[in-house]
């Protein structure tokens, strides 16, 4: 008997083995899930980065300036 999960995005049944999608039932949801993923709809919490030139009283360089050289 083949082993059989929902899809996550649509909860439809997909086969486990043997399927190239998996854990989604096809193509199209693994898409879907990926754009959701894009949009930002699903985060992964995480604590704050630490900024040490914040912390020392430093100014953060920009990184939309350019170099003194010009490059």
């Amino acid at each position: 008997m083949k082993r059989m999960v929902r899809c996550p995005t649509c909860r439809k049944e997909a086969p486990w083995e043997g399927n190239p999608w998996r854990p989604f039932c096809g193509e199209r949801c693994a898409t879907v899930d990926l754009g959701r993923w894009a949009d930002h709809r699903y985060a992964i919490p995480a604590e704050p980065a630490e900024d040490t030139a914040a912390e020392a009283g430093t100014p953060a360089p920009d990184p939309r300036k350019e170099d003194s050289d010009g490059v």
